[in-house]
């Protein structure tokens, strides 16, 4: 295998970019991958094909971290994410300083993200989605993709950034791929690794919780929901935020296909994660 090239500045990925054979995918990333970001590079490969170029990026964004979260102990492993990149055939890695993306601090300038970002995970991390965006934004200006991939996990992003490339006219091809998960239903993350052991048996109760509900969809959006709570109220050392059913745009839900997101806090580990549901009539 190739040793992916290493772009560490702006002026390195704008010259890589223009020298980039073929489809150019994109995946981004902040780092600390696994198997899930793995999945996200296969996809990346599939889509650009044999001739064409594998970016991936791995930048930890302080713009989307808000007060008291936790962007000083966000796990910074580069070297185990070159040896990852390297093994699914990525091109060219894009690991930039903080100040190559935000060259005179934090922006003046940023994408604001809509009724979108107020709901779910916006209603609980203020700011989030807007740095999310705006850095999104700034990512694809530099890297110029035909196509990028964003995993499903992260739903409510996905639908931003699908969103945003929309209204902005961006001509960029957003790609959702289905998460990744542990043989006992846990979706991966790279803040599993914050897990004791006990909290991450308990863990499994948010991924038991959403395949119960797509197993009782099809008598509608209560049933769904009943379905849900029932397997939640049997792990109390688990708090959840929040269990929505919406449409697959994040609107309100109708009969036919749907999306139920979740957010539960385990110790002191905030997840989520998500599900496709066939709501019934």
């Amino acid at each position: 295998m190739t040793l992916p090239t290493l772009l560490s500045s702006t002026a390195d990925v704008r010259t890589f970019r223009a020298a980039s054979r073929g489809q150019v995918a994109f995946v981004p990333t902040m780092g600390a991958l696994h198997d899930g970001h793995a999945s996200l590079m296969k996809l990346a490969r599939e889509r650009a094909g044999a001739d064409g170029t594998v970016i991936v990026s791995i930048f930890v964004n302080p713009l989307q971290f808000g007060a008291g979260e936790d962007l000083d102990r966000y796990p910074r492993t580069l070297e185990a994410d070159l040896k990852i990149c390297e093994r699914e055939g990525v091109d060219a890695v894009f690991a930039p300083g903080v100040e190559d993306v935000y060259p005179g601090g934090e922006p003046q300038v940023r994408v604001t993200p809509g009724p979108l970002a107020d709901i779910l995970e916006g209603a609980v991390r203020e700011g989030h989605f807007g740095g999310v965006l705006t850095v999104v934004a700034k990512l694809f200006g530099l890297v110029q993709p035909d196509i990028a991939i964003f995993g499903e996990k992260d739903y409510q992003q996905l639908a931003l950034i699908r969103r945003m490339t929309q209204d902005l006219n961006m001509p960029i091809e957003v790609v959702g791929a289905p998460t990744e998960r542990e043989p006992d239903g846990l979706a991966l993350s790279s803040r599993n690794r914050y897990l004791s052991a006990s909290e991450r048996q308990a863990a499994t109760v948010l991924s038991r919780a959403l395949f119960a509900a797509q197993g009782r969809a099809e008598y509608g959006v209560p049933a769904a929901r009943w379905a849900a709570m029932a397997v939640l109220k049997a792990e109390p050392s688990v708090e959840v935020d929040y269990l929505a059913i919406t449409s697959p745009d994040l609107g309100e839900p109708s009969p036919g296909e749907g999306r139920m997101l979740i957010a539960a806090r385990v110790g002191t580990t905030r997840l989520i994660d998500n599900v496709s549901l066939n709501i019934g009539g």
